[in-house]
């Protein structure tokens, strides 16, 4: 699958707009844009509230020697941020080197200091930067071309350029020792490198990400979350949800009509009609983690909640979906991790620790005995029903790096579906069956953990196995899909990103 290409349609009705509208519109994330420049003509940004996209126009003779010319969308920023966008020029173009991109500069003088991840308009992408205000302008050449997705990550005095093409991993430059000031105007840019001419570009999944602390202490310290929804036909997304409190696994209720997510112990479901929040009444069980899981029909939900009275283990209750006072205890030792119910409603699998080893196993819904699954001294975690009840998907560091399994519903037959150099970790199966999602770390992450605030990917296969690709990179982790996360029509998927 691809990102879909402007329609003429489209062309036309953002070139009408971009005539129509006026400097004084609201500028989404940002605080404010400017001409670099004594460009011949006037620039101007316009943000689509609807569909979270920026739509820019811009001149300038060119970003290079001693002084720039070029249009200016931008945010003041202090300390370290990571900046994120798909980008795609708009038309033809008139000068191969017309540039599109991020830029990070000390100031909004034509000669500023500055560093930027600059797009060509015939597919060279550069990290540029000009140390010294007035100096000349200097690059680093990617070698990737064409890329849809630009990131510019500020870490200190190390800046990072991450590039990709559709599907693919991010290939990443470095630049060691680079001052800036502390605050910076940080924004996205057009440049025309040719002064006669104006030239047009469109960037979606806009974010502007402020990461944790280096201090930062998990399960104690948290940050911001979006609440976020992908296309995966056209990669496009949109945040649905915003809150300074930290809300994770968001699960997709069978009508399409409400997302589930916890947050501080309590689950909540988000109304995608009026984006009206409430509580899910859980009565006594209000120490719930991310480990909730629907049943297929859609009107039940398991939870896995600390009991008190059990040391604080996680223990497996149900309950109907619109709440309960009384959830239904359903294992009776711990700490169990809920993570798949059966189609046909009659079983749960989860990842109980026993005796120091974490397997998967799996109970009656009307209670009974736990069956184990999996046995092995590595962690098996993250077990999920495929629709017609025939496989289970987990995954499993049995072999050293955490990758995706399968194996039958009874246990038999488990093969190892992914064999990269990603910790994979929490494989979800569309409800058409057809499609498996799961969340990629990089390889220098323990295969043991899954933790929070990193830079991660959701990465997409056929079910029966082949090559992943990429269908969204963020910041994130712990939380954003440990649970089943499609829509009910396998068009899109509900995860969580995070930021300050």
């Amino acid at each position: 699958m691809i990102a879909q290409k402007l329609s003429a349609l489209t062309l036309f009705f953002i070139g009408f707009i971009m005539t129509v509208y006026t400097q004084n519109i609201p500028l989404g994330i940002f605080d404010g844009q400017t001409d670099i420049g004594r460009v011949k003509i006037k620039g101007s940004s316009i943000y689509n509230a609807e569909n979270q996209e920026y739509l820019m126009k811009g001149s300038g003779y060119n970003i290079w020697f001693g002084r720039d010319e070029f249009h200016f969308l931008w945010k003041k920023l202090r300390g370290d941020f990571i900046l994120t966008a798909n980008v795609e020029f708009i038309g033809k173009g008139t000068d191969p080197h017309r540039k599109i991109g991020w830029m990070i500069r000390n100031s909004l003088d034509t000669s500023s200091s500055h560093i930027s991840v600059a797009v060509h308009g015939d597919g060279l992408t550069s990290l540029q930067y000009r140390r010294i205000a007035g100096k000349h302008t200097e690059e680093i050449r990617s070698e990737v071309a064409h890329p849809l997705l630009i990131q510019l990550e500020r870490k200190g005095h190390t800046y990072f350029m991450s590039v990709a093409k559709w599907g693919e991993p991010f290939s990443v430059v470095q630049m060691n020792e680079f001052i800036l000031n502390n605050e910076v105007y940080a924004g996205l840019f057009i440049c025309s490198h040719n002064p006669e001419v104006a030239e047009k570009a469109v960037f979606h999944n806009v974010r502007i990400t402020i990461p944790a602390s280096e201090d930062f202490v998990p399960y104690r310290d948290y940050i911001g979350s979006r609440l976020e929804i992908l296309d995966i036909e056209t990669g496009k997304r949109r945040i649905v949800y915003e809150t300074s409190e930290a809300i994770q696994a968001p699960n997709w209720t069978a009508d399409g009509r409400l997302i589930i997510f916890n947050s501080n112990g309590l689950l909540y479901s988000y109304n995608l009609n009026d984006n009206t929040i409430k509580v899910i009444n859980t009565g006594f069980a209000d120490a719930n983690n991310n480990d909730h899981v629907l049943s297929f029909d859609g009107r039940m939900i398991g939870i896995s909640h600390h009991s008190k009275k059990d040391d604080n283990q996680s223990i497996i209750y149900i309950l109907p979906v619109e709440g309960s006072l009384k959830p239904k205890r359903i294992t009776q030792k711990g700490p169990s991790y809920l993570h798949g119910w059966s189609p046909d409603g009659k079983y749960l699998v989860y990842t109980g620790e026993r005796n120091g080893q974490y397997d998967i196993y799996r109970i009656p819904v009307k209670g009974g005995k736990e069956v184990q699954l999996t046995n092995t001294p590595k962690l098996d975690d993250g077990a999920e029903y495929t629709p017609d009840g025939k496989y289970i998907y987990f995954n499993s560091n049995r072999m050293g790096k955490m990758q995706i399994w399968r194996m039958n519903a009874d246990g038999s037959n488990q093969q190892q579906i992914t064999n990269d150099d990603y910790n994979n970790w929490f494989p979800h199966v569309s409800p058409d069956g057809n499609w498996i999602v799961f969340l990629s770390y990089s390889k220098d992450v323990d295969p043991d953990d899954h933790p929070y605030y990193k830079h991660v990917m959701l990465r997409m296969m056929p079910v029966e196995g082949g090559s992943p690709r990429v269908i969204a990179w963020l910041y994130g982790g712990q939380g954003t899909i440990n649970v089943p996360s499609w829509s009910p029509d396998s068009r899109k998927i509900a995860f969580i990103s995070n930021s300050k």
